[in-house]
């Protein structure tokens, strides 16, 4: 199928890009900024401008689906202006999009578009929330319903529509709980207002396959809980979340303080909903993340636990390391439920590292594209650390194809940074590894930066790595016991 995604570089439109592409659907991305949106996108998706009525035309008139993910951000206070932004980015984007499939020869057959528990307002305490239970009175309610109904104008194109009203998405590195994190890590986790507010949550990986579910199964049609059975009060949610982290949270912030705080947006924390997916359920969707306890040990650790830090050994020969003198060295063995020539196919492309690299980087290829990866090719990147934008030049030292490459920091952040990627058949699977010999910058003081600052780091950036990888290919058991080294 030809998928046309609204949203696409969202944290939700990247995850569910990389998992259709597994697939084989081809993506059509409508965006503001193609440059940027190459670069955390990948090679899979094919952008459409969002400036660009006749692209846009174009774009709808191949698509066989539409799936419309795009909206500004809720957590935010809600000037007159803001609130103005809130409903044309969600209610008029979504009327754009069907006023132009109106007189198109080719419709796509169905559209899927975003909602949110707000439909069902605030203040319903434990009332159980189906698919049928009215919606609240309060702005958000109003604007969900009116984005919904917008949607839903596109029935009289012929088109199967599905409305999924998202609860909190859980993810490690975007979303709400990205913002929640620093303070839990902290130890200033806190429970908010009364904390007996209900938060239906979603694992972001179930969010993508329901939503994968919805594009291609025609049962479903009509609105949709997008969210857990079982959702939790903000206290269980906080207790749960502080023992992911293994920190204490003994705080309470009262609702009076939010709402002086934020404003009118304090609705979105202090008004609970008691959702439950009801719909999705009855026609047999399984949520792989249906306890909460479970999804957020599974978002904080973030496949942080598949990476080993430890003593650089079997160091390999070449000047570069001579020169450099690595201090440590990551491996990270990961079994890929495809074919080798598929994946290599994939990682040979320089334009899919921003797939694979948390947004937060900011990664950016600045070495014009396409590249042909070969022996001695030098590609410069720039992310960021922080506030602080880097440049990054690397050398492919080693090119072997279907077999390994290796790239080595000339100028970056790091003192040495020397990459091998191996890749080795395992039947109709891959077994791909990751070693690095890396030394930390700051001379003496790299032992201090690797313990507090650089180790979590890496173990954060090859963590996400592997998520995407998931999404992108899906995850296999190893045939064969995993080598690990020595860990520090």
């Amino acid at each position: 199928m030809k998928i046309f995604i609204t949203g696409v570089t969202g944290l939700v439109g990247r995850a569910l890009a990389l998992r259709l592409a597994r697939d084989g659907h081809e993506i059509l991305g409508w965006v503001r900024n193609e440059a940027a949106a190459r670069a955390i996108l990948g090679d899979d998706v094919e952008l459409v401008p969002t400036a660009d009525d006749d692209a846009l035309r174009d774009a709808l008139e191949r698509a066989d689906a539409v799936v419309n993910l795009a909206g500004a951000p809720v957590a935010k206070r809600w000037t007159k202006e803001y609130r103005q932004r809130l409903v044309s980015s969600r209610v008029d984007l979504t009327r754009r999009l069907v006023d132009g499939m109106r007189d198109l020869s080719h419709k796509p057959s169905v559209l899927v578009s975003a909602s949110a528990v707000g439909y069902y307002g605030g203040e319903r305490g434990d009332e159980r929330l189906d698919e049928q239970a009215a919606p609240g009175d309060s702005f958000l309610a109003q604007l969900c319903m009116d984005w919904e109904a917008a949607a839903f104008e596109a029935r009289e194109l012929g088109l199967r529509v599905a409305a999924l009203r998202i609860g909190l998405v859980l993810d490690g590195e975007g979303g709400a709980l990205a913002s929640m994190r620093p303070a839990f890590a902290m130890g200033l986790g806190a429970v908010l207002g009364s904390g007996r507010q209900r938060m239906p949550f979603i694992h972001l990986h179930d969010l993508v396959e329901l939503l994968v579910q919805a594009v291609v199964d025609p049962r479903y049609t009509g609105p949709f809980n997008a969210t857990a059975p079982q959702p939790a009060t903000n206290r269980e949610f906080t207790k749960s979340l502080a023992r992911a982290l293994r920190r204490p949270a003994w705080m309470r912030v009262p609702a009076f303080a939010l709402r002086a705080a934020t404003g009118e947006m304090a609705e979105i924390v202090l008004g609970g909903q008691n959702a439950v997916p009801d719909r999705a359920q009855a026609l047999g969707f399984a949520f792989a993340f249906a306890d909460l306890d479970d999804a957020l040990r599974d978002v904080v650790d973030g496949g942080r636990g598949s990476v080993a830090i430890g003593p650089a050994h079997e160091v390999p020969e070449g000047n570069y390391i001579a020169q450099r003198r690595p201090r440590y060295l990551l491996e990270q063995h990961t079994h890929i439920d495809a074919p080798l020539g598929e994946v290599f196919d994939f990682f040979r492309k320089a334009e899919n590292l921003g797939a694979m690299t948390p947004p937060a980087l900011a990664f950016e290829i600045r070495t014009p594209t396409p590249i042909e990866m070969k022996q001695g090719q030098r590609i410069v990147y720039r992310i960021r650390l922080g506030p602080v934008p880097m440049k990054w030049l690397t050398n492919i030292e080693t090119w072997e194809p279907g077999v390994r490459f290796i790239d080595a920091q000339l100028h970056g952040p790091y003192r040495c940074w020397y990459h091998e990627h191996r890749f080795e058949a395992d039947g109709e699977r891959t077994r791909m590894i990751d070693r690095v010999w890396y030394a930390p910058p700051l001379g003496p003081l790299g032992r201090i930066a690797q313990a507090l600052m650089v180790g979590p780091m890496l173990r954060r950036i090859f963590g996400h790595r592997r998520a995407a990888i998931a999404l992108r290919f899906g995850l296999a058991s190893p045939s064969t016991e995993t080598p690990r080294i020595r860990a520090a």
